[in-house]
């Protein structure tokens, strides 16, 4: 009796269930890696690729590779210049096509790490200087960001430790309509060692109008620390 309960039960949830046809009323996907590589005690590399779906593994939003140079001034403190290139398609189900925005980006941003008993807290301030290209008209615009994240553990295990990651970051145009977006994460971590760990949450992302919903799931590679 049970086993022919539960497949009337699966088709009436999908059956209820709102039709997905709009940014807001999906739950898209971020697919993210983020590297950092150490030259030396000051001088590091920053890479990072993000693919951003409308929906979860199809229907393309935006491509993220951005490069950046970091200088340590000590383990606390990290100053960094950068670059994207970002293209992006600002339509709901319309995929890679022609009418990509394309946006060239430089960046500079300060982070500041500091620590209350084993929770790691980190600020984050960001500049950006961006052109954004949609056909032939080029706009451009300036924007601050700055993120607010912690790292807390909830494992004690040496060899496979786990954690909850959480941040809010807000964006501010430097116009007379500063408001951009905000982003509001959390997620379950696991330190695989000491250079590689994963992240897995959820998003609730403001952006304009538009209240997205999207899953994330990270890499991070640090080759040195």
């Amino acid at each position: 009796m049970k086993k022919s309960i539960l497949p009337i039960l699966i088709i009436l949830v999908f059956n209820y269930l709102p039709a997905q046809s709009s940014p807001d009323s999906t739950l898209g996907n971020w697919l993210m890696y983020f590297g950092t590589h150490r030259f030396n005690e000051e001088i590091s590399l920053h890479y990072e690729t993000q693919l951003r779906n409308y929906e979860l593994l199809s229907n393309f939003n935006q491509l993220l590779p951005r490069v950046g140079i970091n200088y340590h001034i000590n383990n606390q403190t990290v100053v960094t210049a950068g670059y994207a290139f970002i293209p992006t398609q600002k339509e709901f189900d319309q995929g890679w096509n022609d009418n990509l925005e394309t946006e060239n980006r430089i960046w500079e941003q300060f982070i500041l790490r500091n620590s209350v008993g084993n929770v790691k807290i980190r600020h984050r301030y960001r500049l950006e200087q961006r052109w954004v290209k949609l056909g032939v008209n080029t706009t451009y615009k300036n924007r601050a960001r700055y993120m607010l994240s912690v790292k807390l553990p909830i494992s004690k295990k040496k060899d496979f430790p786990i954690f909850i990651s959480l941040y809010d970051e807000i964006f501010l145009n430097i116009s007379n309509n500063p408001f951009d977006q905000n982003r509001l994460f959390g997620a379950l971590g696991f330190q695989i060692n000491q250079a590689l760990n994963i992240q897995g949450g959820y998003l609730r992302h403001r952006s304009g109008n538009l209240n997205l919903n999207r899953f994330q799931l990270a890499l991070f590679v640090n080759t040195g620390n």
